[in-house]
């Protein structure tokens, strides 16, 4: 479990976000929605334990995160930004073995179990057949795969990922939340903070609605994405429409006399 309790952290001279209570709990996926500067990326960031809250505490399993060695945590959570810049010629291999360091000591070689995790990390991000190639022959999308591969081979129990897939091609879109929806199945913790509505509704477990710097509502998708709230908060209309296998998804529209209307 991992958790916010009234937690807030400042920018220059204002609050980026404040007040902000979320747990995420084992064996689910939440999901963070909410426009462009809400404060997604910043609670992403103060749940990973790379900001430190100007007020409220981060919890892990009910310990405050601030207490733990970076090496520790490191174990415990791993993060994944939107945008990673990989300039050096490391091959992917290398690139996602850097997951397990936390693991091996000072000059330690990667043992039998090492090589095990990360290869399967590889093959569930589809980037097994990169391994030998230098990341920086590769397209933005690969790239992302492999980072997120890389956050894989840390065996960290909370997977914390902000718009993984921003520069993915529709197939791996879809592979990537599939594979978040699997981790959860499997008993982790995952959060991500994601633009797309209809992907939190049809993959998430809890979405958190995020404006201004707060968390505005915290819930089932069905609790989240009603009329009021999504007109409230995106200055948008929606209607639900039932797909043939019976999943949710929702059309969005300009409220009339919103801007660019």
């Amino acid at each position: 479990m991992l958790e916010l309790e009234n937690a807030g952290v400042t920018g220059v001279g204002c609050w980026m976000v404040r007040g902000v209570g979320l747990t995420l709990h084992p064996g689910t996926l939440t999901a963070l929605v909410g426009p462009n500067g809400s404060g997604k990326t910043t609670t992403l960031r103060l749940l990973a334990g790379l900001l430190k809250p100007s007020e409220g505490r981060v919890l892990g399993a009910g310990r405050d995160l601030s207490e733990l060695p970076p090496r520790e945590l490191a174990k415990r959570v791993t993060y994944v930004p939107q945008d990673t810049h990989l300039d050096f010629e490391f091959t992917v291999r290398e690139i996602v073995a850097m997951g397990r360091h936390a693991h091996l000591g000072r000059f330690q070689p990667e043992g039998a179990h090492d090589r095990e995790v990360i290869r399967r990390a590889l093959e569930r991000t589809d980037v097994l057949h990169l391994a030998e190639r230098s990341v920086t022959e590769l397209s933005g999308g690969e790239r992302q795969r492999v980072v997120i591969a890389r956050s894989l081979a840390t065996e960290a129990g909370v997977l914390l990922l902000d718009e993984p897939t921003a520069s993915l091609d529709i197939a791996h879109a879809l592979d990537i939340l599939a594979l978040c929806r699997s981790l959860a199945a499997e008993g982790k913790t995952l959060c991500l903070a994601i633009h797309d509505l209809n992907a939190a509704a049809r993959f998430a477990d809890r979405v958190g609605l995020m404006a201004g710097g707060s968390l505005v509502a915290d819930g089932t998708p069905d609790d989240i994405f009603t009329p009021d709230r999504i007109a409230s908060v995106f200055g948008v209309s929606v209607e639900p429409a039932v797909a043939a296998d019976g999943t949710t998804h929702y059309v969005f529209r300009r409220s009339p006399g919103s801007p660019g209307h």
